[in-house]
């Protein structure tokens, strides 16, 4: 697997507390790129700086970075509301045509960078458990933290690739030669993965920063799970425990502060100071911003169906959706800054947020056939958006109107975040029914991307995907 090419990196991560400029670097020398747990596990100090370098990761690795190697952006060009401004990048062209070839090198990206975060979790759960040196208290929180990203990892993987490797250990002998593990199998890790994760974890952040994970970020994702597992129930439980913790969440009411550093709305975010740089902005924000001035460095811009969708009214539209005149394109403008290297930072990457806690109850609720609460919930989404509410709108609405329509504020609300888009047309059997009249390469097994082509050299045990 793409792993073995990153071990030394995750080693070095690990063992090396590979960590911004920031942050107090922590010089640790493990000889023969090897992990060396006494040393790194030795104090709290260590130990704390070791999942910081995690964090920080996360902003560098291509499938979480936000860059145009990431899934918001690749699985983003899957779906229906971004595309590619130059249609002679192939390897992301492959993408919005749904034509994917299994050597295709931001697939293979997408894969191996994410094996890489679980190969450094892995690392850091075994770092943990053979310390003796860390205080109790801290040595929980550090493994609910770190089962939480695992899991956090393992639930892109499987909806982006089906069934896959489950790699539990750095046991590096044991791992490149794993088979793919059903797609049941790898569910009952992630569930079991956040219910640690809910059990050990604190409810306040207890950095004061919200790019750490706290209690709610794992029963946020703990939400989204059990709704994709159509566990409607455990989902609305779930949700609703986020919902009612209002002394620390809430939608805002100026949508242009969602995306800042911190905000209210925040359940996780990842900070740019991973980067270890001089820059703070997004990643998201250079890639979707098209700059007045410098316009041609853009790649990326939402499809005009996608644009026009919106009502004129609609807040999301407003302030969420920028046009430059010069390209004639409209572009995601929910991170306002293009380029910054100011401090204090203005804006982190949004991992999860407030108000798709809302989404996800007033889908599950549907789905249980309660629409009195379902429309509650989504209108919620619609009024902070300047809507005026289904209840009103259309009082006598369906069930199946009422997903319909939860699935379109899904899309207008989650739009350049993470795939949801994707992940919404895939889950609910509709991707087919909704791209093939927009994309006339599509084929019904494309709603799974193909195991890359290098990962199958390396390892014989690893199948392919159907339609690859």
């Amino acid at each position: 697997m793409k792993i073995n090419t990153y071990i030394l990196k995750g080693f070095l991560i690990i063992g090396l507390l590979n960590l911004c400029a920031c942050e107090e670097f922590v010089e640790v020398a493990p000889p023969n790129n090897k992990l060396v747990s006494e040393e790194v596990f030795n104090s709290d100090a260590t130990a704390r700086s070791a999942m910081t370098g995690i964090y920080n990761q996360l902003f560098l690795t291509e499938f979480s970075s936000g860059s145009r190697s990431s899934i918001t952006v690749l699985s983003g060009l899957s779906a229906d509301n971004i595309q590619n401004i130059n249609p002679n990048v192939l390897t992301r062209m492959q993408f919005e045509n749904n034509d994917l070839l299994a050597d295709n090198e931001s697939n293979l990206a997408i894969w191996s960078s994410a094996y890489s975060i679980i190969y450094m979790t892995n690392a850091m759960l075994e770092g943990l458990g053979n310390s003796s040196n860390i205080s109790v208290e801290l040595s929980d929180q550090l493994e609910g933290e770190t089962r939480f990203i695992r899991a956090f990892t393992y639930f892109y993987l499987v909806n982006l690739y089906g069934d896959l490797p489950l790699i539990l250990t750095t046991n590096y002998k044991e791992n490149q030669l794993a088979s793919r593990m059903s797609k049941n199998d790898i569910y009952l890790q992630i569930v079991n993965d956040l219910e640690v994760a809910m059990a050990l974890l604190p409810s306040e952040y207890t950095t004061g920063e919200r790019t750490q994970v706290n209690k709610y970020a794992a029963i946020a994702l703990s939400a989204r799970v059990h709704l994709f597992l159509q566990d409607w129930e455990k989902a609305i439980d779930l949700s609703a425990m986020v919902i009612d913790a209002s002394s620390t969440y809430e939608l805002l009411n100026n949508i242009n502060d969602v995306f800042l550093a911190n905000s209210r709305e925040a359940i996780w975010q990842i900070s740019p100071i991973g980067g270890g740089g001089g820059l703070t902005q997004t990643n998201e924000g250079s890639l979707f911003i098209i700059h007045p001035v410098f316009s041609f460095l853009a790649s990326i811009k939402l499809r005009p169906s996608f644009a026009t969708a919106f009502e004129g009214e609609d807040l999301r539209f407003q302030n969420w959706i920028g046009y430059h005149e010069g390209e004639d394109a409209f572009f995601a403008y929910k991170y306002k800054i293009w380029n910054s290297s100011e401090f204090p930072i203005e804006e982190y990457s949004m991992v999860l947020r407030f108000a798709e806690q809302y989404l996800i109850r007033a889908e599950a609720y549907a789905q249980t056939g309660n629409l009195t609460e379902a429309i509650k919930d989504i209108a919620m989404i619609q009024q902070r958006a300047g809507l005026s509410p289904v209840s009103e709108t259309k009082p006598n609405i369906s069930q199946e109107e009422l997903l319909d329509l939860i699935m379109e504020e899904r899309r207008k609300e989650l739009f350049a975040e993470w795939g949801h888009r994707w992940f919404d047309l895939q889950r609910t059997d509709n991707a087919g029914g909704t791209l093939s009249d927009i994309k006339p390469l599509w084929e019904t097994t494309d709603f799974l991307y193909p195991i890359p082509s290098e990962e199958r050299r390396k390892n014989p045990n690893l199948s392919q995907n159907e339609g690859y």
